[in-house]
């Protein structure tokens, strides 16, 4: 199955969950915002939605920082 992955075409063998996308790439779920078509997640919800055929996914990492 394939879907969209920070925009761009990204296969899957089956569906899964957010949190297991993001373990298969080596995220660390708590250091990251997902967006899935267009909806932000709570981290709550990443090991209940199941990710399917044509779903657009955006990761997007904080980055740390301080002013000063």
């Amino acid at each position: 199955m394939r879907i969209k992955l920070n925009g761009d075409p990204y296969d899957l063998a089956e569906p899964v969950t957010v949190g297991e996308l993001l373990a298969r790439l080596g995220i660390d779920g708590r250091r990251v915002a997902v967006e899935l078509n267009l909806v932000i997640l709570k981290r709550g919800v990443f090991e209940q939605t199941t990710i399917k055929e044509g779903d657009e996914v955006e990761i997007v990492n904080f980055v740390g920082g301080g002013s000063g």
